[in-house]
């Protein structure tokens, strides 16, 4: 597709209750690479120490990140495996202020027996140059990825596979969720962060969230979308059995805060599906058992492969929206970008802010982060058949500084 390098999306939006003193919503679009191949997975983080977030790229065949803030590209590594890469993490692990990053190859999820793949990447003192892949033990069907410190504060890398091992049709053994520890020694092994019981299958996506769990405010909880609902894992290598939170297949899942204080889970529905969904949550935290299922509600039904999902406060209203982005299933049909608000604030009822791309992103993957340090965050996604990636800069007047 063609999309020229800015353009500015602008939209008046009449909403009720708390979402009324909602200013005009403005976003600006600028595309930082038009020639990618796939885009499977962004990760935002400061590769070269200068205080600033880059962002990571895991394409098809290369590895790569694009510096701030003029966004030169620069190769980590490429040509990993015979088959593409797959998911990166990216976060500053020993506190020198750059990141350790990490990522997965070998893509084929019809083989769940012997895909799969799993990197160290070791930086180079320059860290424009290439960086040195350490391969690790891994599962099969390996897709998405997460730096997480466990309750001792460790870090680990969380493997998140698609399938259980020799599973077919999404049914089989449970998911193997590993977790290797960093630094990474010659002795490591990859530990299970969970107990195989109750089995998941098609765990598509996660979430890292802190302080929302059973344990103190540092706690990482992970939250997986899988064929058996949104799951929850707190303080992960405990090896606890996970604790169900909705009961509906989920693809993407993400966490947020209702103008009233209150939590909420959105999420895509089923996997590389048509429903984004939100779930208000009861007063007890996440991991507790309480199901959310009955809260549920369809914000749009619409979406054609829905692959991207981003909670976070664009508008600077003191509490989250929602982003959600999808790819098409075939030539033609229309992909993008739309924006969605609560208009009260227990989040019973939302609205549509805005179209934030219309048909110019196929997301494959999106991010939101402060880019340029103004307090207001900015959309980042990745495009598979729009093989683009692009910032979608905020320039929303924040009601709350």
């Amino acid at each position: 597709m063609n999309y020229p390098r800015w353009l500015f999306f602008s939209f008046a939006l009449n909403a009720a209750g708390a979402a009324a003193e909602l200013p005009e919503i403005k976003f600006r679009a600028q595309t930082i690479d038009a020639a990618i191949q796939i885009g499977y997975g962004l990760a935002i983080a400061d590769v070269d120490g200068d205080g600033r977030d880059d962002i990571l790229l895991a394409d098809a065949k290369q590895i790569v990140w694009y510096r701030a803030p003029q966004w030169e590209k620069f190769v980590m590594a490429e040509n990993l495996t015979s088959k593409d890469n797959v998911c990166i993490a990216a976060r500053d692990l020993d506190g020198d202020k750059k990141a350790e990053v990490a990522v997965g190859a070998e893509w084929n999820p019809n083989d769940t027996v012997n895909s799969g793949a799993v990197f160290l990447l070791d930086p180079p003192v320059d860290r424009t140059q290439r960086w040195t892949p350490r391969r690790l033990p891994h599962e099969p069907t390996t897709h998405r990825m997460n730096w997480v410190r466990g309750p001792d504060r460790t870090p680990y890398l969380v493997v998140l596979p698609l399938h259980g091992r020799g599973n077919k049709n999404g049914a089989g053994v449970g998911v193997h969720v590993l977790g290797y520890e960093w630094p990474w020694r010659e002795m490591s092994r990859p530990v299970p962060m969970s107990s195989d019981l109750p089995p998941l299958h098609l765990t598509h996506n996660f979430e890292l969230v802190v302080g929302v769990g059973r344990g103190d405010a540092a706690t990482e909880t992970l939250l997986l979308a899988t064929k058996e609902g949104v799951q929850a894992i707190d303080a992960p290598t405990n090896r606890s059995a996970p604790q169900a939170v909705t009961s509906i297949n989920a693809g993407e899942v993400r966490l947020g805060t209702l103008p009233s204080g209150g939590r909420f889970l959105a999420t895509i529905e089923a996997m590389h599906g048509n429903e984004l969904v939100v779930y208000r949550g009861p007063a007890s935290t996440l991991g507790s058992g309480a199901d959310w299922t009955g809260a549920r509600t369809v914000l749009d039904d619409q979406l054609i492969q829905g692959h991207g999902l981003a909670v976070g406060d664009l508008l600077g209203v003191g509490s989250d929206q929602i982003v959600v982005g999808w790819r098409g299933a075939k030539v033609g049909d229309k992909v993008g970008i739309r924006l969605y608000g609560p208009t009260d604030a227990r989040g019973e009822s939302w609205k549509l802010l805005a179209l934030v791309d219309d048909n110019h992103m196929a997301v494959e993957d999106l991010k939101i982060a402060d880019l340029n340090g103004d307090g207001r965050p900015e959309i980042i996604a990745a495009g598979r058949n729009s093989k683009n990636v692009i910032i979608y800069w905020n320039e929303n007047a924040p009601l709350r500084r």
